[in-house]
Order: C-alpha cells, then structure tokens, then sequence
C-alpha cells in the first residue's frame, strides 16, 4: 500500500510539474494595439542591417534587431546571417528544412521587436 501511495504521489507532482512547464513555455499572443505603438520600418530600411553585427529581420510582419541573440543562436552564425536585413518568415516557419520552429522560439523573439513592417 505504501509503494502505492508513493507511486500516486510522484505521479501527481510529475503532472503538476509538468503543467506548469508548459504554461511557461507557452508563448501568450499580443494583445491587439500594441503594434500601433510600435515604429514602422520599409523593406528597403530593414536591408540597411544585413549583417551579423547589425542584423534586423522582419518575420510575419515585426520587424526585430537580432543582432545580440547571433552568438546565443544555436546553429552557425552563416544560417542566422543568410536571413538578415531581409523578410524572414520563411526561415523562421521552415528553418530551411520544412520544419517550423518551436512555440518556445517564437516566444524567445520578443525582446528583440523594434518594431513592425511598414505597409505599402
């Protein structure tokens, strides 16, 4: 009987633990009108910042300075590097090999927007 509680015991708090990682990993969306806040930037400004020492992306419609994250990406620095002062979406929802990247990377960009991508 106490192999049985035990057991129920660590189960229970492996599923708490559990829900709470997720909770945490899961990015929460931006609530809408924060982006009118935020400044725009055209295609052609974004080209300006092409490389790993100033390297700006814009992906699904942010714009994002990624350039202190370069050495903290987990792949060379050449695959980071191909995608900067460009529209990145595809290399941020394919990683070049048609798989998209994790909800945990998606919510890792955050601190990184400067802003989003000016209309026509």
């Amino acid at each position: 009987m106490k192999k049985f509680l035990f057991a129920v015991f660590i189960a229970f708090w492996a599923s708490v633990g559990t829900l709470a990682l997720v909770e945490v990993l899961t990015p929460t969306p931006a609530t809408t009108g924060e982006d009118d806040a935020l400044p725009a930037y055209t295609l052609d400004q974004i080209a300006e910042h092409d490389t790993l020492d100033n390297c700006w992306m814009a992906i699904e419609g942010k714009v994002y300075d990624f350039t202190d994250y370069i050495p903290e990406h987990p792949t060379p620095d050449r695959i980071m590097e191909v995608w900067c002062g460009r529209e990145a979406t595809e290399g941020m929802r394919t990683k070049g090999i048609g798989r998209d990247h994790s909800a945990a990377a998606w919510a890792m960009m955050e601190p990184y927007l400067i802003g989003k991508l000016a209309e026509d």
